[in-house]
């Protein structure tokens, strides 16, 4: 019996010896390790400090300087064209010639008439001389010698009458030379030569200051022969036309844009209501290619109330004739410079519900950073607080990154310059 009872103590010291060593077993077993976390490749620019232009955006179109539409402002056969379509032509000179002859025979009758009642004019002054040494001897009546001073003051009027009806005659021979107001380019010729041309056309005249001005050129021809009475005038009713060519002055050349009224407010301010001269920039639409740099200093005196923008006007040298009347163009107008400014890639920026953010690369690890930024020009943020100038930011990869996360950098680089090309303003 004590036997027994012996074996049974020892077969539940073993069990329990068993049950110990399969728990110390079980609890001296060592974890397994951890995987280390991945590691994000991004790529990464450097915090630079630049003066960076801060513009405003628009499309624009190119426009003559001055445009001229050239109409004969005498009636005529059109007997010469002294120009080349599509050629460069010079202020004051021949573009086209009228037939001159029946302005030329004007001319020539209105003097005849002029020599006549001048000397009409002498004799009756030799009277009147006469008649004043007879009239202080008594020997005529006064009425004689009053009639005579008056028959000398009609006489003088006619002869004045004569004289404005050959300046007249001779203002309308001139014009059948018909010249250019202008240096420009030439376009398309309007009529050929063995026309009819006449006046009584609107010319219309467009010039730097915006102002277009529309004049009526009206031949003086039939006015010279109402003058002269007699002069026999053969210009005739005259004949509308619609001009013989336009001349278009390209160097310089204007570029016109709008921008909205929000805007225009702080242009006046920074242009100083337009005394200070403000950069701007053209752009080829198709290409982005720079077309040349101008000067604003023309603003439009309303508001388009159907738009809410104002038209602004900017003068371009155009040395190259890069520009071309009725061109459209992207415009970059140039407010001011930020001297000095911190800026990163636009691209590193990050918008969250607590504002503008960026990534730093600190140690090999991400570390998030809120920015403010100041505005974006193009392809470049301005951030006045949240970095460093020599601080490293992400400008890629930055979707699965988060606060700490392991990074490698594929490709380093540094914040590039405001882009040439325009780009809106963000404030």
């Amino acid at each position: 019996m004590a036997e027994r009872r012996r074996s049974l103590w020892i077969f539940i010291g073993l069990g329990v010896v068993a049950i110990i060593l399969v728990a110390a077993a079980i609890l001296l077993k060592p974890k397994p390790a951890r995987p280390a976390p991945p590691m994000v490749s991004v790529n990464v620019a450097s915090v630079t400090t630049q003066d960076v232009p801060v513009s405003l955006s628009a499309l624009g179109a190119a426009q003559a300087w001055r445009s001229d539409t050239i109409v004969a402002q005498v009636t005529g056969i059109l007997q010469k064209v002294s120009f080349t379509e599509g050629s460069v032509v010079k202020a004051g000179q021949v573009l086209a010639e009228i037939d001159p002859a029946p302005y030329r025979a004007a001319l020539i009758q209105a003097k005849g008439s002029l020599a006549r009642d001048e000397a009409t004019l002498e004799g009756a002054k030799v009277d009147l001389a006469r008649y004043k040494t007879l009239a202080a001897q008594d020997s005529i009546a006064k009425q004689t010698y009053e009639d005579e001073q008056a028959t000398v003051k009609a006489d003088e009027g006619v002869v004045l009458l004569d004289q404005g009806a050959v300046a007249a005659a001779q203002v309308n021979l001139d014009r059948c030379r018909i010249t250019s107001p202008i240096s420009g380019r030439a376009g398309i010729r309007l009529v050929d030569p063995g026309n009819l041309v006449g006046s009584g056309a609107a010319s219309t005249s467009t010039n730097g200051s915006g102002a277009t001005a529309s004049t009526t050129s009206g031949s003086t021809a039939g006015g010279a022969s109402s003058a002269a009475g007699s002069s026999g005038s053969v210009t005739g009713g005259t004949s509308g036309s619609t001009g013989i060519v336009v001349i278009n002055q390209i160097t310089p050349i204007a570029v016109t844009f709008a921008v909205p009224q929000a805007d225009f407010a702080h242009l006046i301010q920074v242009s100083e209501s337009f005394r200070k001269p403000l950069s701007v920039q053209a752009f080829a639409q198709e290409t982005g290619q720079s077309l040349g740099s101008g000067t604003l200093s023309i603003a439009d005196n309303k508001v388009d109330p159907s738009t809410g923008t104002v038209q602004l006007k900017a003068r371009f040298e155009n040395v190259g004739e890069k520009l071309w009347p009725g061109q459209y163009v992207n415009v970059s107008l140039t407010l001011q410079t930020l001297e000095k400014a911190t800026t990163v890639p636009a691209a590193a920026i990050n918008h969250g519900p607590k504002g503008d953010y960026v990534y730093l690369v600190v140690g090999g690890k991400a570390q998030m950073r809120p920015v403010q930024v100041t505005s974006t020009q193009g392809a470049l943020a301005v951030i006045k607080t949240g970095v460093s100038p020599g601080d490293t930011v992400v400008t890629d990869g930055q979707m699965t990154l988060r606060n700490g996360a392991l990074v490698r950098v594929i490709t380093p680089g540094k914040a590039s310059p405001a882009s040439g090309a325009p780009a809106p303003a963000q404030s």
